[in-house]
């Protein structure tokens, strides 16, 4: 059986100009393998770049089976529509076309793909935020959003706690996936080696 692979086609970024504006976009991944799916697709101004990230892979955007959005902000789900084969999980819904899957994401139960892939609850940037794990030979990959902004928000908490909706269930859930993944792949940055203590 094939690997999966966890390829970042965009490393997403969040810079602050002043108390009520920044500029951001969110990292656009690809998981390749027996399935190939998009955790979120980033704004509008990234559609070319991901057609064309998708083609050095090999793939058109027909060939992809998923589409995992984190959460509903416009930096994780400005391309949903390149994808109109795929079947979509957007935050707490899933559906294809037009039939949706009722899924207890809100009890804390996970959602699988195959045995390699599984989509958690990881509540707290939003109420409905939800992360990838994905297991790949080099170890527990987890696709998070805003659950991380980046690796820098390990060691300065305001960086994930200034958008935090929910932040007491958002350090259970950051702690959580810090328990199971060897990397993560934030909203806002590039993949990071998970140091263990």
């Amino acid at each position: 059986m094939k690997n999966y692979e966890v390829k970042i086609l965009k490393a997403g970024y969040c810079h602050r100009l002043g108390p009520t504006k920044m500029r951001a976009d969110g990292t656009v991944t690809l998981i390749k393998g027996p399935k190939n799916i998009i955790v979120d697709t980033g704004g509008p101004q990234d559609s070319e770049h991901i057609i064309d990230s998708l083609l050095e892979e090999g793939l058109r955007a027909q060939d992809i089976s998923h589409v995992i959005c984190t959460h509903g902000h416009g930096d994780h789900v400005g391309n949903n529509n390149l994808f109109w084969d795929a079947a979509f999980i957007v935050s707490h819904d899933i559906s294809k076309g037009d039939l949706y899957t009722f899924h207890d994401f809100r009890s804390g139960e996970s959602y699988s793909i195959d045995e390699h892939v599984e989509v958690m609850p990881t509540p707290g940037h939003t109420s409905q935020d939800i992360s990838v794990i994905v297991r790949t030979k080099e170890g527990v990959v987890a696709i998070t959003g805003d659950l991380f902004e980046n690796e820098q928000d390990l060691v300065d908490e305001e960086l994930w706690r200034a958008s935090s909706e929910l932040p007491r269930e958002q350090e259970k859930s950051r702690a959580r996936v810090l328990g199971i993944a060897d990397f993560i792949v934030p909203g806002h940055g590039d993949r990071f080696r998970v140091k263990k203590a």
